[in-house]
């Protein structure tokens, strides 16, 4: 018990929110009389939460640097809004318009990482301009109006599913086997890791600690994808979810430019003293949230089927209460994509548990903004212990 106590002090920001986002889905699964937990409510949940996700991995890089991004709603919204101009109304093919639109969001970026970068404007000012600009240029692109129906090829980003070209029956087998595969790959990876760290004569949980941290995550993995597998099985969501959470965590933990970006967050001056090019790497980081602002806002559009002046809205108070949630520290240097899914999750089980219980907008509203603030608090109150 004490070997646990201590592996949870040092990983507090890390397991308390694994703890947090376990209590909540518990305490909503009795409150619901297990409906949460139901195949087709947990489809739902990957579904209605994704867009958020998509922006949370980027903000999480915007809030490791020091900055804030404001405007992603917005710019979700306008390329929805340009997405279908070019599929509906100048009959583009889906593949030639989902990438101008990426590349339009990552020119959004761009001109806001300038302002924020090179011209030392606030990201908060500049990010807040680019809320209301683009906001009205959504307005003004569809006049007001709703654009809709996509065609069904671009549909399939939020709505498709997994082919099981293993034929299963009530079963979705490809499920059950990538469910297995990607267990195997995690005891790999794990495996792997701890080697590493005993090579380099670093500090390593005990081996039935480290096996019982296995189990679990083979358990739980597997409880999910059978979950799955009894519906229609992984949503196409679900895998762009999955790559773009290995990329970024990859590129975080184990590449220079990651490395970078902890570095600018944590002390400025003396990352441009260790020669880090500090514009370069916060002009790059608002491109990056460019291009997830614009993902984020073509699966939004293709879940609704439709684009609306009205799209993304709230979407940046989500993504950055779910950054905060899972462990970003507000003055930056601190945050984690794993930790920013997690607190994506935290929002969104809340959303769904709320919302099926019959809980009011209002009262949901509240009580998400109470969980914001005793987050944070939480985090500075870990902050003040280790200072």
């Amino acid at each position: 018990m004490q070997a646990i106590g201590e592996l949870f002090r040092k990983n507090i920001r890390q397991y308390g929110m694994i703890i947090a986002l376990v209590f909540i889905t518990v305490l909503f699964q009795i409150l619901t009389d297990g409906i949460l937990l139901k195949p087709l409510n947990i489809t739902n949940l990957i579904l209605q939460n994704s867009y958020i996700l998509i922006l949370a991995i980027g903000m999480v890089l915007v809030i490791i640097t020091g900055h804030i991004d404001l405007s992603v709603g917005s710019v979700a919204a306008f390329i929805g809004a340009l997405a279908a101009i070019m599929m509906v109304d100048m009959q583009l093919h889906p593949f030639v318009a989902v990438i101008l639109s990426l590349l339009i969001g990552a020119l959004i970026g761009a001109w806001q990482g300038f302002w924020v970068a090179y011209v030392n404007i606030p990201a908060f000012i500049v990010t807040l301009a680019g809320m209301l600009l683009f906001r009205g240029l959504t307005m003004i692109v569809l006049g007001g109006q709703s654009i809709a129906p996509f065609p069904k090829s671009f549909q399939k980003i939020s709505s498709g599913f997994l082919p099981d070209w293993l034929g299963g029956g009530s079963l979705h087998v490809l499920t059950l086997v990538l469910g297995i595969l990607l267990s195997l790959l995690v005891v790999w990876q794990e495996y792997r890791e701890r080697r590493t760290r005993i090579k380099y004569r670093f500090e390593v949980p005990a081996l039935w600690i480290f096996g019982l941290k296995l189990a679990a995550l083979v358990v739980v993995l597997n409880l999910f994808t059978y979950v799955l597998a009894t519906y229609h099985g992984i949503p196409n969501i679900l895998v762009i979810l999955f790559f773009l959470i290995v990329i970024y965590s990859f590129v975080m933990n184990r590449m220079v430019a990651g490395r970078h970006i902890y570095a600018l967050g944590g002390n400025e001056k003396a990352a441009k003293l260790s020669g880090v090019k500090t514009k370069k790497v916060t002009f790059w980081v608002f491109v990056n949230m460019g291009a997830l602002a614009a993902l984020s806002g073509l699966i939004f559009a293709a879940r609704l089927n439709s684009a609306t002046p009205k799209a993304g809205t709230n979407f940046e108070l989500d993504a950055i209460a779910a950054c905060f949630i899972g462990g970003a520290s507000a003055t930056g240097g601190i945050g984690t994509v794993y930790g920013a899914i997690i607190g994506g999750l935290v929002m969104g089980v809340m959303n769904n548990g709320m919302s099926l219980i019959g809980l009011g907008v209002d009262w949901q509203q509240g009580i998400k903004g109470l969980v914001l603030l005793l987050a944070v608090a939480f985090d500075i109150y870990n902050k003040s212990k280790t200072q």
